[in-house]
C-alpha cells in the first residue's frame, strides 16, 4: 500500500493518477472528503480505500505493516491566511505526527515543503540545509513549512528515508477549486475567456518593470515524475528543490496563454493587493544541482509547451488528469 495525504488536492490527486498510470493501484487515499468540490479530483481513480484525516494516525496504527511509503501532500496552502494555529494543526504538528509514525514503523517518506519558505530570497534559492534555519519567510503558511524543515533537519531520530520538497509555482490539472489560491495561468486563462484582457500586477520595486517579476512555474506533471523517482530510487534523504531552475516573466505567461488560445494579447496592469503587498516574491529560481546529482536527469517541460498543454488539453475541456 502507498499512502497519498491531500489526494483530493491538486497535487495528491495528480499523484494518485500518475501512479494508477504506473500501475500501482493499491493506494491509501487520506484527505478531508467532506469538500465534495474536490470529488472530480479522485473520482475514476483506482484506489483500494479512502481514510479521512482526522482518523489516518488510528487507521496507520492498526494497518502499519501493509504500507509500503507515505507521501505526504497535504497542508493548507492558503498564503493569505493569516490564523497562525491552523497552520500548526494542520501544516506543522499534523507532519510532526506522521514523520513519528515513519519513524516507529519503520516507514520511508516523502513530504511536501515550499518555496514560500525562502520568504524575499535573502538567502538565494539554494537547498543547502544548513541555510533553513536563517529563513524569513513572508507569511504564516511559509512559516510553517519552514518550521517543520527545522524540525526534520533537528531529529535523531529519522525515517530510513526521507525527502522533502520545496515546490516552487506549480501548475496544471486538477486546480479548479483551488479558487484565489490557483495558478497564475489558471487566472489568465479564465481572465481572457471571460474579458478578452487580461490583468497583471503592477511592480512596486524600480528594478522591475511591470510584468517583469519573475518565478519559477513548474508544471504538475513534472512534480510528481521527481516524487516517483524518489519513491522508487531512494537514496539520499533530504531537503531539496523542485522547481525547474529557470525563471519566467508573467508578460511571458501571460503572452502564453494568450497565443495557445488564439487571441491577441491585451494586458492591464494593477497595483497589488495591500493585503500581500508586502509579502510578494518578485523573483524566484530554485538550484536544482542537489535534484540532479541525486540522480534525476529527466528534463523539465519547456515552460510555453506546459502552458499550451494545460490550456488546450485540460482547462479548455475541464478535463481533470
Amino acid at each position: 500500500m502507498i499512502v497519498i495525504t491531500g489526494a483530493a488536492g491538486f497535487i495528491g490527486s495528480v499523484m494518485v493518477s500518475y501512479l494508477n498510470q504506473n500501475n500501482f493501484k493499491d493506494l491509501v487515499l487520506v484527505d478531508d472528503f467532506s469538500k465534495l468540490n474536490k470529488k472530480p479530483n479522485y473520482f475514476n481513480k483506482q484506489y483500494s480505500i479512502t481514510v479521512e484525516r482526522n482518523n489516518f494516525f488510528e487507521w496507520l496504527n492498526n494497518n502499519h505493516k501493509f504500507v509500503q511509503i507515505i507521501i505526504h501532500l497535504g497542508a493548507r496552502t492558503d498564503t493569505t491566511e493569516f490564523d497562525e494555529n491552523i497552520f500548526n494543526e494542520l501544516n506543522y504538528n499534523y507532519s510532526i505526527n506522521i514523520w513519528k509514525n515513519c519513524v516507529k514503523y519503520g516507514l520511508p517518506l516523502i513530504y511536501a515543503s515550499s518555496a514560500a519558505t525562502y520568504g524575499a530570497g535573502e538567502f538565494g534559492y539554494n537547498d543547502d540545509e544548513n541555510i533553513i534555519p536563517q529563513l524569513s519567510p513572508l507569511n504564516p503558511y511559509g512559516v510553517s513549512k519552514n518550521n517543520f524543515d527545522k524540525w526534520a533537519l533537528s531529529q535523531n531520530e529519522k525515517p530510513y528515508f526521507w525527502a522533502g520538497f520545496k515546490f516552487f509555482n506549480v501548475f496544471g490539472p486538477n486546480e479548479y477549486h483551488k479558487g484565489r489560491m490557483a495558478s497564475v495561468i489558471f487566472h489568465a486563462y479564465n481572465q481572457i475567456k471571460q474579458n478578452g484582457n487580461l490583468k497583471l500586477f503592477k511592480s512596486h520595486l524600480p528594478k522591475y518593470n511591470d510584468g517583469e517579476q519573475k518565478r519559477d512555474f513548474v508544471y504538475v506533471l513534472d512534480v510528481v515524475s521527481v516524487l516517483f523517482y524518489f519513491m522508487q530510487n531512494r537514496k539520499k534523504s533530504g531537503i531539496y528543490n523542485l522547481g525547474t531552475g529557470k525563471a519566467n516573466t508573467f508578460n511571458f505567461l501571460a503572452n502564453s496563454v494568450f497565443n495557445a488560445l488564439n487571441i491577441k494579447p491585451e494586458i492591464e496592469y494593477v497595483d497589488i493587493p495591500l493585503d500581500i503587498k508586502d509579502k510578494y516574491q518578485y523573483f524566484t529560481q530554485a538550484n536544482i544541482n542537489k535534484l540532479r546529482l541525486a540522480g534525476y536527469t529527466k528534463p523539465f517541460y519547456d515552460f510555453e509547451t506546459a502552458i499550451c498543454e494545460y490550456v488546450t488539453k485540460y482547462l479548455s475541456n475541464k478535463i481533470y488528469y
